[in-house]
């Protein structure tokens, strides 16, 4: 008993001085949180709508991207029709594309290890929009002067294959960095939570079996090696709460 009381009385002391060292950081220095601590609201839901970062051309171009990263198939909608490409466009729009809280002076080393982080001096926005333009024009040449969205879906995975291959790859077009940072925003989109665009009716979730936030778990607590069947939650709560019956 003593052990444990001595481990608590530790812990607590712990806890406490890392407390005291946060508070002396400058708040202003870390931004772009989807909302404060202890807020009782979440952050606003990005719905679907006009394009906030893309183009037009943009938008389609990245809509036909994310439907053969995530292509329709019998365990569900792809990859547009989950809102993935809404959940790129909103994150490019806010924060994220600005890379607000990300330390951006250099010196940015040529070839980064993995453990040195970040090391561009481009914004996600600007690699976006350069990558995107690149990206037309290398489609332009090799697709019969056609824009990314106007490929086949057998064009398209041809393109995209080569781009994570590193075959796309010139002075003009860096395609394997883009290919990259739409691959992980993709899968990003599709497993975040709906609020932010993307995993549309959490489609995400139900496909590998997530419970997302929900609440409130002492029903299961006492079901070991059983498999969680109840439907996930987001942070806007679920639908049908917004019905009559109440929670389930």
């Amino acid at each position: 008993m003593s052990d444990e009381r001595l481990s608590r009385r530790t812990l607590l002391a712990a806890t406490t001085a890392l407390f005291g060292l946060v508070g002396t950081a400058d708040a202003r220095t870390v931004t772009g949180l989807p909302y404060l601590g202890n807020e009782v609201y979440p952050p606003p839901e990005a719905r679907p709508g006009p394009w906030l970062f893309f183009t037009a051309d943009e938008g389609a171009a990245i809509e036909a991207i994310v439907d053969r990263l995530i292509p329709t198939d019998d365990l569900g909608p792809g990859g547009k029709e989950a809102g993935c490409a809404i959940f790129i466009d909103r994150q490019l729009a806010g924060p994220y594309g600005r890379n607000e809280g990300m330390y951006m002076q250099g010196p940015f080393p040529a070839n980064p290890l993995p453990t040195q982080g970040y090391q561009n001096q481009l914004t996600f926005a600007e690699q976006y929009r350069r990558g995107l333009a690149g990206l037309t024009a290398h489609v332009a040449r090799n697709f019969g002067n056609r824009k990314p969205h106007q490929l086949s879906a057998e064009e398209m995975d041809r393109l995209l294959t080569s781009m994570e291959k590193r075959e796309a790859n010139s002075p003009e077009f860096n395609g394997s960095a883009l290919f990259d940072l739409i691959h992980n925003n993709t899968m990003e989109g599709f497993f975040a939570d709906p609020i932010y665009g993307g995993n549309k009716d959490m489609m995400g979730w139900k496909l590998i079996g997530f419970p997302g936030t929900r609440y409130d778990y002492r029903e299961v607590f006492d079901k070991l090696n059983t498999r969680y069947n109840r439907p996930p939650v987001s942070l806007l709560g679920r639908p049908e709460w917004n019905k009559a019956g109440g929670r389930t």
